[in-house]
C-alpha cells in the first residue's frame, strides 16, 4: 500500500512545474508574443484576459474530476492535451488568420490547464498530510513560478534570439511555441513515471462528493465564506493588472513611456536573478508557515506581494532605464511573489477543508482566477488612458482592499504548523 507523503520531494516539484507551464504560456507569454506580432495593448489586455475564463468557471466541471476516473489519469490526459494545443499554436502562427487560430489553441490549452489544476491540486491534498501540505506549499509555489519564469524567461530569450537569427518574428515565435510543446510533452512523461498511484491504494481514504449540486451548496454554507471569498477576489488586484502590462512596459519605446528593452533582454532579466529570488521567497514562505502557522505571516505576505509594485511606479515616473534599477525591481517582485503567494495558497487550502476538498479547492481557485481576469480585462485600456506612470500608481492602490479585509478574516492561528493539525 502507498502511504501519504511518498516520494513527495520528487513528484511535487515536477507536478507543479507542469501545472505552471501551460498557464504562463496562455496568460503571460501570449501577451509578449502578440505584442511582438503587432497587436495593440488594448486588444492584448482584452483578448488575453478572457483566456482566464476557464480558471474562473472550472468549478462547474470540477466535481467530475472527483466522480470520474482518478485524479492522476485526469492530469496526465490534460497535460497531453495542453502540449498538443501549444503545438497547434506553433504550426498555425505563419498563417494569415494566425490571431484567430492561435487564440483558439490558447483556449484549448487554457481549458486543459484549468482541468489539470483541479486534478493536480486534488492529488496534492489526498497525497500529503496537512503539515506536509503547508510545508510543501512553498515548494509547489516555487516550481509553479519557476515554470512561469521558464515561459516568460527562457522561452522568451529563445524567441528573442530567433527573432534576430531569422529576422522574422512570426517564424521565431512559431519555433518557440513548438519547443514549448515538446517541453510540455516531456513533463507529462515525467509525471507518468514519478506520480504514485495513491488513489488505488487502500492506505488512503478517498472522499467522493455526495452529489454534483451538494458540492457547491456545502462550500457556500461554510461559516464566513462571504468574507473569505472577498479576500480571495481582491488579494491579487494589483498583480492581476501588473502582470498584463509589465512586459509591454519593458518592450515599449521610451517615447511611449516604456523602457525600450529587447525581447531577449526581458527574458534574461526574468530568467536569471529573478529565478533565484523567486525560489528563495517561495521556499522561505512555506518553511515559516510550517514552523509558526499561517496567522503570524499572513500580513507580511500580503505586503510582500504588493510592495514591489511601488518600484514599477517609480521606474515609470522617473523614466529610469538603468539596468540595476530594473533588475532590482524584478528581483523584489519575484521574491515578494514567491514569499507572499505561499500564505495565500495555504489559506485557500484552509477554506477548502472537509468533504469534497478537491472540488471546494477548485471553487476557491476559480474565485482567485476571477479576481485575476476582471481587472486584467481593462488593464490595457487603463494603461492607455493613464499612461504607464499613472497605471502603476493605480496598481499600487490595488493593495488596499485586501489589506482592509485581512483584518476581519478568521482562521486558526496555527493552521499549517507542523504538528498542529490532524492528518486531514
Amino acid at each position: 500500500m502507498i502511504q501519504k507523503n511518498k516520494r513527495a520531494w520528487v513528484w511535487v516539484p515536477i507536478l507543479y512545474f507542469t501545472q505552471g507551464l501551460p498557464f504562463v504560456m496562455v496568460v503571460t507569454v501570449s501577451v509578449i508574443m502578440y505584442k511582438k506580432l503587432g497587436i495593440s495593448n488594448a486588444d492584448i489586455g482584452l483578448y488575453t484576459s478572457w483566456l482566464y475564463l476557464p480558471w474562473v468557471i472550472k468549478p462547474l466541471w470540477s466535481p467530475y474530476v472527483d466522480l470520474l476516473s482518478t485524479k492522476r489519469n485526469w492530469f496526465l490526459s490534460m497535460q497531453l492535451l495542453a502540449s498538443l494545443a501549444l503545438l497547434g499554436i506553433g504550426l498555425t502562427l505563419p498563417t494569415n488568420i494566425f490571431f484567430i487560430t492561435t487564440l483558439a489553441c490558447f483556449w484549448i490549452a487554457a481549458f486543459a490547464s484549468a482541468t489539470n489544476d483541479v486534478a493536480s491540486d486534488g492529488y496534492y491534498m489526498i497525497g500529503l498530510t496537512q503539515d506536509k501540505q503547508a510545508f510543501f506549499v512553498g515548494i509547489r509555489s516555487t516550481f509553479y513560478k519557476l515554470a512561469n519564469v521558464t515561459g516568460q524567461g527562457l522561452l522568451v530569450i529563445l524567441a528573442g534570439f530567433l527573432e534576430t537569427y531569422y529576422g522574422d518574428n512570426t517564424k521565431a515565435w512559431s519555433v518557440t511555441m513548438v519547443c514549448a510543446s515538446l517541453l510540455m510533452l516531456s513533463l507529462t512523461i515525467a509525471n507518468f513515471f514519478t506520480a504514485p498511484k495513491y488513489e488505488t491504494s487502500g492506505a488512503i481514504e478517498i472522499q467522493k462528493p455526495a452529489g454534483f449540486f451538494e458540492v457547491f451548496s456545502s462550500f457556500f454554507k461554510k461559516k464566513g465564506m462571504g468574507l473569505a471569498l472577498a479576500f480571495v477576489l481582491f488579494f491579487r488586484l494589483g498583480e492581476s493588472q501588473l502582470v498584463k502590462m509589465a512586459a509591454p512596459f519593458f518592450l515599449d519605446a521610451p517615447s511611449e513611456g516604456g523602457l525600450g528593452y529587447s525581447t531577449a533582454e526581458v527574458g534574461t532579466i526574468y530568467g536569471t536573478v529573478g529565478v533565484i529570488m523567486l525560489t528563495v521567497g517561495g521556499i522561505l514562505g512555506g518553511i515559516l508557515i510550517s514552523r509558526d502557522g499561517l496567522k503570524k505571516w499572513m500580513l507580511p505576505m500580503v505586503l510582500a506581494i504588493n510592495i514591489p509594485n511601488v518600484f514599477y511606479a517609480l521606474l515609470a515616473i522617473t523614466h529610469t532605464t538603468n539596468i540595476v534599477a530594473v533588475v532590482s525591481t524584478v528581483v523584489l517582485e519575484q521574491f515578494g511573489y514567491g514569499f507572499g503567494i505561499a500564505g495565500f495558497m495555504v489559506y485557500l487550502i484552509y477554506i477548502a477543508e472537509g468533504a469534497s476538498k478537491t472540488s471546494h479547492y477548485a471553487i476557491a481557485t476559480g474565485f482567485m482566477a476571477l479576481g485575476m481576469m476582471l481587472p486584467g480585462l481593462i488593464s490595457g485600456y487603463v494603461q492607455e488612458w493613464l499612461g504607464y506612470d499613472g497605471f502603476f500608481i493605480w496598481v499600487v492602490l490595488g493593495a488596499l482592499p485586501a489589506l482592509f479585509i485581512l483584518k476581519f478574516l478568521k482562521y486558526p492561528a496555527n493552521y499549517g504548523k507542523k504538528g498542529a493539525g490532524s492528518d486531514r
